[in-house]
C-alpha cells in the first residue's frame, strides 16, 4: 500500500506532514543542539522540519521503503538516511537525544519491538515521541472514505476499527508496557484544504494507503 512514489504519497498524506511535524516537534520539546532520528520517514515530511530546526547533520532517518527513502535522501542531502525497519535500527545504542515517529506505529508488524529499538538508540534522559491519527473519529479525510465504503460493504476494513495505537489510552499503554515511567499524551490537530473532490479522491483511486488498497481490490462494478 506504500510501494508508491514520493509524489503519490505527498498527495495522499504528505500534505499533512509538515504541520503535523511542527506540532510533534513542539510536543517533544526538540531544540537546536540535539541529535534526532525520524523513524518511518517516508519521503521526508518530518525529517525536513527536523533538519530546519537542528541542521541536516544532526538528523537521521530510517524507512523500509527504499523508494520513499531515496526521495527523502534526495530532498535532504546531509541527513543520515538509511533503509531499515523500526524493529531493527542500524545505529548503536544511546546515539540520539530524540527519537520521533509520525504516522508509523500503527503500521508496524511488531510495535513492541519498534518501541524497544527506539529506547535502545536514545540517550539516557532523551525523549521519544510518536503520533498516529485518530482513525475512529478525528481524521476526517479518511473517515469520509471509510463511512462511504461501509455503506456499500459493512465488512470493509475500516481503519477506525482495524488500526491499533490510535488513542491516547492505547499509546500510553504501549509506552508503559515497555518500561517508560514518564508518559504524556495530548492531541495535535492539523487542517488541510482540498481544491475539490478530485484533489481528495485521486490518491485513493491511485491505490495509496489502506483506503486505496481497498478501493483497488474491488470489482469495477
Amino acid at each position: 500500500m506504500f510501494a508508491v512514489g514520493a509524489e503519490a504519497y505527498d498527495r495522499y498524506m504528505g500534505r499533512y506532514s509538515r504541520d503535523l511535524a511542527r506540532g510533534l516537534i513542539a510536543f517533544a520539546a526538540i531544540e537546536p543542539g540535539m541529535r534526532a532520528l525520524d523513524i518511518g520517514c517516508g519521503p521526508g515530511g518530518l525529517t525536513a522540519v527536523l533538519a530546519e530546526r537542528l541542521g541536516p547533520a544532526s538528523v537521521a532517518a530510517a524507512d523500509p521503503s527504499e523508494q520513499l527513502l531515496a526521495a527523502c535522501a534526495e530532498r535532504l542531502p546531509g541527513v543520515d538516511a538509511r533503509a531499515a525497519p523500526a524493529e531493527c535500527l542500524p545505529w548503536p545504542g544511546a546515539t540520539f537525544d530524540a527519537v520521533v515517529s509520525q504516522l508509523v506505529l500503527n503500521f508496524l508488524p511488531d510495535a513492541g519491538a519498534g518501541v524497544r529499538e527506539m529506547r535502545r538508540v536514545t540517550k539516557p534522559g532523551g525523549v521519544i515521541a510518536a503520533c498516529t491519527w485518530d482513525y475512529a473519529e478525528g481524521m476526517q479525510m479518511l473517515r469520509v472514505f471509510w463511512d462511504a465504503a461501509l455503506e456499500l460493504d459493512p465488512t470493509a476494513p475500516d481503519e477506525g476499527r482495524t488500526m491499533r495505537y490510535c488513542s491516547g489510552t492505547e499509546l500510553r499503554d504501549l509506552w508503559t508496557r515497555h518500561g517508560f515511567a514518564e508518559v504524556v499524551t495530548e492531541p495535535i490537530e492539523v487542517e488541510v484544504t482540498y481544491a475539490g473532490f478530485d484533489d481528495w479522491w485521486g490518491p485513493f483511486a491511485g491505490g495509496v494507503g489502506p483506503g486505496g488498497a481497498h478501493y483497488t481490490s474491488l470489482a469495477r462494478a
